[in-house]
C-alpha cells in the first residue's frame, strides 16, 4: 500500500457465512483492506471470522438499524453476501426469501446511498436462468432469464432493483450471477457438503454404511469458493456500474461425478441410495455459464479444479463429526 494512503474500509454482509469466511481468510494478510462483518443481531455472541478487524450488527429488515450502523461504519465499499440462499428453503418460507433477498437488498443500497458508499458488489445467482436446456450451451449474461423456484425469483427481483439503483448513479452497483462454489464450511444443505457430511459420519461407524442423494445427472459449472472469492475482489475494483458478471468456470461436472471424487478421498465402503425427498422440483438438467465478460474485465476466471475444495469439504467434516460438533453448525 502506498505511504500516506489507508486501507479500503469493505462492510461485508452476511459475515456469519460460508463464502465471509473464506474471504476473511484471504484477505487477513492484505495491508490494503480492512473487512469490516455486518451480522444480523442475535441473542448468542459469535465470534467474527479471522481476517476481520471489526464486526457491527444490523438486521437488513431494519432500515433505520441499517443506517446507523453504515453512517458510523463509514465504508468505502460493500460486498453483499447476506440471504437466504437454499432452493429447498425457498420453498418451505418463500416470504420469508423474498423478504431477506429484496426488501434486505433495497433497505441497504438506501442506507449505502446515505452513508456515500462508492460501490457495492451484489451477489446473485446462476438459478435466475431458469427454464433452460441442453442445446442453450454456456450461458451468457444476456440469457433470457426464466426462474423456476421461490429462491430464483427473489433473485431475479434483486438483479432488477439493483438496475434501478445503478441508473441512479449515487452508488456504482456491480452484479454477479454465481454458480455453484464450494469448500471447507459449506452447508450441509447443499448437495456435495452433505455427501461429504455423510462420508465422514460412515466412516466413524455413526450411520449406516449408505449415502442418501438426489438428482445425480444434473450437470453444473461448480468452482472452488477461493476463486469465486478472488473474482468477487476482482470485480468489486474493475467491474462496470449496472453490469452483472456470470462467475463461473465454463466447465460442467456431473454431480456423480462430484459425490464419486469424495467417495474416492476415503476407504469406506458405501452404498449409494437415491431419496426422494432430495429430489427438487425446479432442478435442471445442466447449468454452465460463459465466463468471458469476467475474464475480459478483470483477466481472470475460475478454473473449475474442485480437487481442493472437496478435499478441504471431506476433512473439514471429518473434524466435525469426531468432535461431535452438531451438523446444523456449519455455515450456510
Amino acid at each position: 500500500m502506498p505511504a500516506g494512503s489507508r486501507p479500503t474500509r469493505i462492510l461485508v454482509t452476511g459475515a456469519a457465512g460460508f463464502v465471509a469466511s473464506h474471504l476473511g481468510e484471504i484477505c487477513g494478510d492484505r495491508d490494503d483492506i480492512d473487512l469490516i462483518g455486518l451480522r444480523r443481531p442475535t441473542s448468542v455472541t459469535r465470534p467474527l471470522p479471522a481476517g476481520f478487524v471489526a464486526g457491527v450488527e444490523a438486521d437488513l429488515l431494519d432500515p433505520d438499524g441499517l443506517r446507523e450502523v453504515l453512517a458510523e461504519a463509514k465504508p468505502d465499499q460493500i460486498i453483499h453476501l447476506a440471504g437466504q440462499s437454499s432452493v429447498h428453503e425457498s420453498y418451505r418460507n418463500p416470504g420469508g426469501t423474498l423478504l431477506a433477498n429484496v426488501l434486505g437488498t433495497q433497505h441497504l443500497l438506501l442506507a449505502a446511498e446515505k452513508a456515500q458508499v462508492q460501490r457495492v458488489l451484489v451477489v446473485g445467482s446462476a438459478d435466475e436462468y431458469g427454464d433452460i436446456g441442453r442445446a442453450d450451451g454456456p450461458l451468457r449474461e444476456d440469457h433470457p432469464l426464466a426462474p423456476l423456484s421461490p429462491y430464483a425469483v427473489s433473485r431475479v427481483a434483486q438483479g432488477a432493483l439493483c438496475t434501478e439503483f445503478a441508473r441512479r448513479k449515487t452508488v456504482e452497483i456491480v452484479r454477479t450471477r454465481t454458480f455453484p462454489h464450494t469448500g471447507k464450511r459449506r452447508g450441509a444443505v447443499f448437495a456435495e457438503s452433505s455427501f461429504a457430511r455423510q462420508i465422514a459420519e460412515i466412516e466413524i461407524e455413526r450411520v449406516p454404511p449408505f449415502i442418501l442423494v438426489g438428482n445425480l445427472d444434473a450437470i453444473r459449472d461448480f468452482s472452488d469458493v477461493r476463486e469465486v472469492i478472488r473474482a468477487y475482489l476482482l470485480l468489486l475494483e474493475r467491474g462496470q456500474n449496472g453490469v452483472v458478471y456470470n462467475v463461473c468456470s465454463g466447465r460442467g461436472v456431473a454431480v456423480r461425478d462430484i459425490l464419486n471424487t469424495l467417495i474416492g478421498f476415503s476407504d469406506a465402503r458405501v452404498e449409494v441410495r437415491v431419496d426422494p425427498s432430495r429430489l427438487r422440483p425446479s432442478d435442471l438438467p445442466v447449468l454452465i455459464g460463459d465466463p468471458g465478460r469476467l475474464l475480459e474485465a478483470t483477466g481472470f476466471a475460475p478454473s473449475g479444479d474442485l480437487t481442493g475444495a472437496l478435499a478441504d469439504l471431506l476433512a473439514d467434516w471429518r473434524t466435525a463429526v469426531t468432535l461431535g460438533r452438531k451438523t446444523e453448525a456449519r455455515h450456510s
